[in-house]
């Protein structure tokens, strides 16, 4: 018997749809066609087995106790879930009487792993074939279903997702139990998770909310003044340009070039009021810009965000919908913006099929130049999906709800662009110099529209309106500054994050990264979690009680804010987990050991385990921890009004403080205390027979110890731990 497994019932009926007649349905699966040509076809609902919880290893690990810390399955077990568990059984009897199997999950990781868990669970030892479904359409099924490949080709991607199921398993379960634990030694109540991916998200946010809290707004000037050409023959209108500050200034400068000094504004300003100046540059040029690449789920979520204020679980299930019940969109969970080359020979019937099923993009399916061809058609960009494209099934199943039309319009767009010419941006820019001061003015206009005009705008709060367009003066033509001002400005803090811009951060995590070296590192494999977790991820951290909505905004709350606060760095950061991320990329290229990776994830969590550190002793801020000495919960460093302290992190709840003085190292020095090289608890001055040295405050757990230069631990003189 030929067995298909479907990840699910939307996807078996779409493979059914394209085998041959007669079908017929039993519970949990069809069969289809007759003779030796026949084939049964069924299906899992998701994940049919789940990892085995602690008490299954161990009946001592149902009760949690920091004794039992950390907990390491060997081997490894999985369960039947019990709200799956009769498919389960079908599928289990079909596998056992199968001679071909074809493995159909979703084109993606987990759904590599959820077929062949239960392969291996069941113990098939028949051939196995492997098809990639990404259009539910009939005719892109069969042409699938036509050209298996070898499963034992997909084993890296297997490898990558079971690796990715273990270690969320190994670190939410040891860590959560760990400061949960803490905490309620401490007095504290309730459960407060901790996951790989779930609290470096949470940490942005607290990140964000804590500086907008702290910030304090600082004035700034802008000094701006009116050109106009001296000449009768130039083009007489008049332009105004910004200063541009010279080497001269950097002392009156911030980090981002502001000026903070209104005296020295005002000294400019004096400086060039009424005087003659000249042309140092003139550039004027028209710039094409080429079309952007359609959707990815990110790409997907984060403008259907940003444009319609839809949350990110609620654009996954809507393109699921499109997907599953409607056929009209190619496989949402995608984390690519390529396409393969052979689909530019569908281009007219999906173009032909937009404009059947949204009659508002009629106009532009007609002028759609279907020989151009854009850069999205790519074979070596694309991998396991492509991006996500309409199909060419010209009707809905049933009628679109308002978000189904608008993520299929949004999509539509994008999968247009391609086919529109380039939109031309008209660029200037004038340079002028008047005494040692230079001021520069700029234009950006679109002088053809192109692409552009699939764009949907929407103007943001804020946004400054449109710049006049610049005179066409010539480099050394004269000027007259007519007039010069100073218009003084307040630093404005970040915004909090939305459910566009948490995703934005989440997908590009380098730009959150301290480490220089760890954010080039980063580029290539980027983000926290994966298109298809993201979504829920964010989900998660709200049922958690971890965020909560304010309008529109995402903030934290009280709860999240005291689990961050309690945290070391290695966790609550993106650094670490992000650098997890690029290693299963790395296991699903074949380039990475998964068993190495489980070792070390298991190794870093003994170092947690072994300090046997309650939360509120961690390093916070690479310093000692303090006890609130109101209610004893951890303490963090703030800056307020009169300079730095310590508060309790359970503000306002509690308004304990400290003295920064309670805190000062007692090492002989005056410097905040170093991380340790190996284990990052604080290194201590020590002094021996031969001298002074740093040594590891987690002494003898940690036998870290760092050679002393001029009362500074020297990191690049390390000895023996």
């Amino acid at each position: 018997m030929h067995l298909y497994i479907a990840e699910k019932p939307s996807l078996a009926r779409a493979i059914v749809a394209a085998l041959p007649t007669p079908h017929e349905k039993g519970q949990g699966w069809i069969r289809c066609g007759k003779g030796p040509e026949a084939a049964t076809v069924s299906w899992c609902i998701g994940h049919l087995l789940e990892p085995a919880e602690p008490a299954r290893y161990n009946p001592s690990w149902k009760k949690w106790r920091l004794e039992d810390l950390p907990m390491f399955p060997d081997p490894w077990q999985l369960v039947p879930k019990d709200s799956v568990r009769q498919q389960f059984r079908v599928l289990e009897a079909l596998i056992r009487q199968a001679d071909l199997i074809t493995h159909a999950g979703d084109p993606d990781r987990e759904g590599q792993l959820l077929v062949d868990e239960i392969i291996r669970y069941v113990g098939a030892k028949v051939p196995v074939k492997r098809v990639l479904i990404n259009d539910l359409t009939p005719k892109a099924v069969a042409r699938a279903i036509q050209a298996p490949k070898d499963n034992r080709d997909f084993r890296p991607l297997s490898h990558s997702a079971l690796a990715r199921q273990r270690a969320d398993w190994l670190y939410g379960i040891n860590l959560t139990r760990f400061y949960t634990l803490s905490y309620q030694s401490q007095g504290e109540q309730g459960v407060y998770s901790v996951g790989r991916v779930q609290t470096p998200v949470l940490g942005l946010v607290v990140e964000r909310d804590n500086t907008i809290e702290h910030f304090e707004p600082k004035p700034w000037y802008r000094v701006e003044a009116t050109f106009q050409a001296s000449e009768p023959e130039a083009d007489p209108r008049p332009f105004t340009a910004r200063w541009l500050p010279s080497e001269d200034f950097q002392q009156y400068l911030d980090e981002e070039n502001r000026l903070l000094d209104a005296s020295v504004a005002s000294q400019i300003v004096a400086a060039v009021h009424g005087r003659p100046g000249r042309i140092t540059e003139a550039r004027f040029r028209d710039r094409p810009e080429a079309p952007p690449l359609p959707l990815s789920l990110s790409a997907l979520q984060i403008e259907a965000g940003r444009l319609y204020r839809m949350g990110a679980k609620e654009v996954l299930d809507t393109a699921q919908n499109l997907y599953e019940r409607h056929q009209l969109i190619t496989y949402p969970r995608s984390d690519s913006r390529y396409l393969p080359e052979e689909h530019f020979g569908q281009r007219r019937q999906v173009v032909q099929a937009i404009g059947r099923v949204s009659p508002e993009l009629a106009g532009f399916c007609d002028s759609a130049e279907a020989e151009r061809r854009s850069a999205a058609w790519n074979d070596k960009k694309v991998e396991a999906h492509h991006a996500i494209i309409p199909t060419v099934r010209p009707t809905a199943n049933g009628k679109l709800s308002p978000s189904e039309q608008k993520v299929y319009d949004l999509i539509s767009r994008y999968y247009l662009m391609q086919f529109a010419p380039d939109a031309v941006h008209r660029e200037g820019r004038l340079t002028v110099a008047v005494q040692e001061h230079q001021f520069r003015a700029t234009e950006t206009a679109v002088a053809e529209a192109g692409w552009k005009a699939l764009e949907i705008r929407r103007k943001e709060p804020g946004q400054e309106p449109e710049k006049p367009s610049l005179p066409r003066l010539e480099r050394d033509d004269p000027v007259l500054c007519n007039n010069a001002q100073t218009n003084e400005r307040k630093t404005q803090p970040p915004k909090h994050f939305t459910d566009a811009t948490l995703l934005s951060a989440m997908t590009n995590i380098a730009r959150f990264v301290a480490d220089s070296e760890l954010r080039k590192t980063l580029r290539e494999t980027d983000g926290l979690g994966t298109e298809a977790t993201r979504a829920a991820i964010i989900d998660t951290l709200f049922r958690r009680e971890y965020l909560f909505r304010d309008k529109r905004f995402i903030r934290a709350t009280e709860k999240g804010k005291s689990l961050i606060a309690a945290l070391p760095p290695s966790i609550r950061t993106p650094d670490r987990t992000a650098v997890w991320e690029a290693t299963l990329e790395s296991i699903r290229r074949g380039e990475d050991d998964p068993r190495l990776f489980l070792e070390t994830l298991k190794r870093e969590i003994r170092e947690l385990m072994d300090r046997r550190q309650t939360p509120d002793s961690d390093a916070l801020t690479s310093e000692p921890a303090l006890h609130c000495p109101k209610c004893r919960a951890p303490m963090v460093r703030r800056d307020g009004k009169f300079g730095a302290f310590f508060a309790c992190t359970r503000y306002p709840s509690c308004n304990g403080t400290r003295p920064l003085e309670d805190h000062q190292p007692q090492d002989g020095t005056s410097q905040k205390p170093v991380p340790c090289p190996h284990c990052f608890s604080p290194l201590v001055r020590r002094h021996s027979k031969k001298g002074w040295f740093w040594g590891c405050s987690n002494f003898p757990a940690c036998r870290q110890t760092v050679n002393d230069v001029n009362g500074k631990p020297d990191l690049g003189l390390r000895n023996s731990t």
